[in-house]
């Protein structure tokens, strides 16, 4: 029997109408009850579109106050919200939305070429309203948004998010950080990621208000937390270091009580350097595949159990396939959990079991049930938040003429995490560095480019003649040691 709640934002203009939902830097306000009538508003204007129950319907747009709408609007419509990357070339989003049959594409600004049928923000405004019933509950077990993340074999597959997904990662991240009324959200990761989404939603589930930021910059989130109010960050690695370099000998508000960490682990000096100057770290783990956190260690456990991932939230289970407290892979069970990929029914059977969630990631716990990440899948590169699967480049390298092979690998950065590089061979001797990286860039988003190319007469590989990634690394190592 299907689990039906109220609509979450219609019930959020109900309880608290005049609360602030969304701040934009400029000093805009927009309630709850605002956000509530111009997501229907919207929501009216895409019916106009044929947009009904279970239309996929893209949105490529930068965190701007029209995406936050258009993506509470679909929700009044049943329909199904495909997030797609900014910073992805036209290529990649072409398979991204032809894959997830999206009916068309909602964009900030019409400056891309794709293949699908494109309308603006402003182009939907200009619309007129149709009348109709707009949902007024929430069928927990519907499909609500597909998030695309790149598989080990480095196609994209889209992750399959239902309410009800939604619903219990904003749970289980209020029951463990608990709420306050003073709290205010800043978002300033990428809506199109789900850690950017989940904020929005958590904000419409709990009441409080989100601090939207179009883009990133460190003086501006500094500013935020130190002068807005804000009592809550969600943050990667990269933006760690640089707001402690930004804090300097100053301090956080006291009410800033949680900087929440993911993508990819920090480093244990990292971690010392916030400690030293009272920042709140939350370190966690999580994927697209379980809707954003799932394990999250929290300030109080922080040193103690440093390099730890924390405890699963509740509801959520987690096991590693092997002997007690020895390293094996990650998996995580639980209402946030996806329920599978979209059309790729073989992928979700290989990676689902039971409900059990194989996440191809390494790691082991302690006698306390801490977790540690050993290794963030096997060949994932993970570069200021952004994961990057090396057989991806390497395909688009592949196909250019004169390479014979490509083989890449991430090479540590003090600004990035990681960076990757690639191992090329050449059948042609006019192939150059030059001639590679143009390539590329035309090929693929920005982080994405390799960022140094070495030449090598052939690749490593094993008897079944499979690359071994692990001497290219240790090349990588010998090369930099013979540098310094």
């Amino acid at each position: 029997m299907a689990e039906i709640v109220p609509h979450w934002l219609t019930k959020q203009a109900d309880l608290a109408p005049n609360q602030t939902a969304v701040e934009l830097p400029d000093g805009t306000i927009y309630t709850f009850l605002e956000l509530h009538d111009k997501s229907q508003s919207f929501a009216r204007r895409l019916r106009g579109l044929g947009v009904q129950k279970e239309t996929k319907v893209g949105i490529l747009s930068a965190n701007h106050i029209d995406t936050v709408i258009a993506v509470h609007a679909l929700t009044y419509l049943g329909a199904v919200a495909v997030m797609l990357n900014t910073r992805l070339t036209e290529q990649e989003l072409d398979y991204q939305i032809h894959d997830a049959d999206a009916a068309f594409v909602l964009v900030q600004q019409h400056d891309r070429e794709l293949d699908a049928a494109v309308q603006t923000f402003s182009d939907v405004w200009m619309l007129p309203e149709h009348t109709g019933e707009l949902y007024t509950e929430i069928d927990l077990d519907l499909n609500f948004t597909i998030i695309y993340t790149s598989g080990t074999t480095g196609f994209p597959k889209g992750v399959i998010h239902t309410y009800g997904n939604h619903l219990w990662s904003a749970i289980g991240s209020m029951l463990n950080l608990g709420l306050s009324n003073q709290d205010k959200w800043l978002a300033v990761l990428p809506i199109f990621h789900v850690g950017g989404l989940s904020i929005l939603l958590r904000s419409v589930i709990y009441g409080i208000p989100v601090y939207l930021m179009e883009k990133y910059s460190k003086q501006l989130v500094h500013d935020a937390i130190m002068t807005k109010g804000v009592t809550i960050a969600s943050v990667v690695t990269v933006m760690v270091k640089d707001l402690i370099t930004q804090l300097g000998d100053s301090t956080y508000p006291d009410t800033f009580r949680c900087m929440l960490l993911g993508g990819g682990p920090a480093s244990k000096s990292l971690l010392e350097q916030a400690k030293a100057r009272h920042v709140p770290v939350f370190q966690s783990y999580g994927m697209t595949e379980t809707s954003s956190q799932i394990v999250t260690l929290s300030p109080v456990d922080a040193m103690e159990k440093l390099g730890s991932s924390g405890k699963p939230l509740f509801p959520a289970q987690l096991k590693i396939n092997a002997g007690d407290h020895e390293v094996g892979e990650i998996q995580v069970k639980g209402p946030m959990v996806t329920k599978g990929y979209f059309n790729h029914e073989q992928a979700t059977q290989q990676a689902l079991t039971d409900g059990w969630l194989a996440t191809g990631d390494l790691g082991y716990t302690d006698q306390e049930g801490f977790l540690y990440v050993v290794d963030r899948r096997k060949d994932l590169i993970i570069s200021g938040g952004e994961n990057i699967y090396p057989t991806e480049i390497e395909s688009v390298l592949s196909s250019m003429e004169g390479i014979l092979e490509v083989g890449i690998v991430g090479k540590s950065d003090a600004k990035w995490g990681q960076i990757p590089v690639a191992f090329v061979v050449a059948c042609n001797p006019s192939v150059s560095e030059k001639n590679i990286l143009d390539f590329a860039r035309h090929k693929l988003a920005g982080y994405k480019v390799p960022k140094d190319i070495y030449f090598l007469d052939k690749l490593p590989r094993n008897a079944s003649n499979k690359l071994v990634r692990s001497k290219l690394s240790d090349r990588l190592i010998d090369n930099d040691s013979q540098s310094h």
